[in-house]
Order: C-alpha cells, then sequence, then structure tokens
C-alpha cells in the first residue's frame, strides 16, 4: 500500500464565536505516533474529528497525498473514513451484539447498501475479525455480548473493529481516559504494535503527560485551539508543560501528573 502525508493547512473549525481549532498547520509523515496533549477544550477532540471528517472545517484544507480530503462526498467520504479508522473515549459499540459482529461493523464500507443492513459477511471477513480480537487477546470473547465486558475489554473490541478496517491512519480520541492503569496499558501496547508492526500511522489525544511520553514519536500539543507545541517528547519539559496548561489551568495539570504516576507506578510493576 502507498504511504502519503496526512497534511493540515491552516485547519479551522468555528462553532459560533468560539473558535475550537483555530489556523492549525500540519504534517504528519507515513508511520508517525503522534500524541495530543493540552486542556479541556484546548481543540484536541475537534482536531481529530476534522481530521476524520466527522465534522467539517469552516477553514483550511486537509490533504492525504494528491487527495483533498476536505473536498471529499459520498462514497468517497466513506472510504476514507474506512482508511482513517476512529476509535472513541466511550467506545461506540452496540452492546446487545456480540464481540465479533461488533467487530464485522468495520467491515461494513466495504459492502453494498444491501448487504451492510443484512449484516451479511463473509468467512473471510469473519476469519480477518478473529485474527484481529486474537492480537487483542479478545478471541475468547468472541460469542459475548459486547455489554458484558469491561472497559478496557470493550476499548479492545473497538481497536480490533478499527483493525478490520485496513486503514492507513487510525485516530483515537482519548481511548485511554476512562479505563484504570492496567487496562490503559494493555490499550497503549495495543496501539503501539499496530504502529510498529503494520507501519499505520497513529494519532492519540490523551490526558496523562507520561504515556505521551512514553509511547508517542512526537507529541502536539494543543491550547485555545491552536498549536502551542510540536516536538520530541524529551523536549517536553515540565516548564514547556506548565506553558501549556497555564496558570489558570493548574488544577488540570496537577491532576495529570497525579494521573501520570499511577500509570508509571503500574508500569514498573507489570
Amino acid at each position: 500500500m502507498e504511504k502519503h502525508m496526512l497534511s493540515l493547512a491552516g485547519l479551522g473549525r468555528r462553532f459560533n464565536a468560539t473558535r475550537a481549532v483555530d489556523n492549525v498547520t500540519l504534517d504528519i509523515r507515513p508511520g508517525e505516533f503522534v500524541g495530543v496533549i493540552g486542556r479541556s477544550g484546548a481543540g484536541k477532540s475537534t482536531l481529530l474529528r476534522l481530521i476524520n471528517r466527522l465534522i467539517d472545517p469552516t477553514a483550511g484544507r486537509i490533504t492525504f497525498g494528491d487527495t483533498d480530503v476536505t473536498a471529499l462526498q459520498g462514497r468517497a467520504l466513506r472510504q476514507w473514513r474506512r482508511d482513517c479508522a476512529m476509535i472513541f473515549q466511550q467506545f461506540n459499540l452496540v452492546e446487545r451484539l456480540d464481540v465479533l459482529t461488533n467487530v464485522l461493523v468495520g467491515r461494513l464500507a466495504d459492502h453494498g447498501f444491501l448487504s451492510s443492513m443484512a449484516m451479511r459477511f463473509t468467512d473471510a471477513e469473519r476469519t480477518l475479525a478473529i485474527r484481529a480480537l486474537d492480537r487483542l487477546e479478545m478471541a475468547p470473547q468472541a460469542l459475548q455480548r459486547a455489554g458484558t465486558l469491561s472497559g478496557g475489554q470493550q476499548q479492545r473490541v473497538a481497536i480490533a473493529r478499527a483493525l478490520v478496517q485496513n486503514p492507513r491512519i487510525m485516530l483515537a480520541d482519548e481511548p485511554i481516559a476512562s479505563l484504570d492503569p492496567g487496562n490503559a496499558t494493555r490499550v497503549m501496547e495495543a496501539l503501539r504494535s499496530i504502529n510498529r508492526d503494520d507501519g499505520i500511522t497513529v494519532l492519540v489525544n490523551l490526558h496523562t503527560l507520561d504515556t505521551a511520553r512514553a509511547y508517542c514519536h512526537r507529541i502536539i500539543a494543543m491550547r485555545d485551539g491552536r498549536v502551542f507545541f510540536d516536538g520530541t517528547p524529551r523536549q517536553l519539559t515540565d516548564d514547556v508543560v506548565r506553558d501549556i496548561y497555564g496558570t489558570d489551568g493548574l488544577a488540570e495539570f496537577d491532576a495529570a501528573i497525579t494521573s501520570t504516576a499511577a500509570h508509571r507506578r503500574l508500569r514498573q510493576t507489570a
């Protein structure tokens, strides 16, 4: 599969008078593992939703190689969302369906209308889904109803669903925010494995600083909708972090540090 640069040029999104994302220009190289950090409301989630085209920009462009992502419509837009898989904080599984069927939902973009409505999948697709679940250590739960799983298990099922899309880019919006440290580690290790072994570009919004430093090749920090920092984990010093969160965000900064310490302790004992 040909690899392309993901480029954002002057990207912006307004909600009435609020600039949720403001003039963001970035180049994301193929195979990068990029962490996005910042205060609540800094624009992190909006940025990922813009890239996936779940919402439309009010300014700027998104390109992937020669493709103008901001101009895509209809089937081409559905194909982009297949190529640019999205993982959500709240998992977005259908709780009444079994785990295997939830993963197979990731294949619907390749189906016609009738087979999508009937949820008809081939044996090859079922094999692909089982392999993805096995990779996430969730194959034994394949026939279990998704709503009976723990939060960490549900998030791994969501990653398996994204994986069967055969994406070029994987976006993860606060995928560990609601998880305990043990499950958070399992999810981050799964994303790192996908990035390393499959060469898939990963962009992940994170609220724990140590997680960003431990897993990401590159860290982007947002503040008030703008890119405030773009560099390596080593360059993300404590002084830079204080500037990112600002004096009025010290409580959130302290919470990030506390969560970071708990995650570090668990990694040391794992």
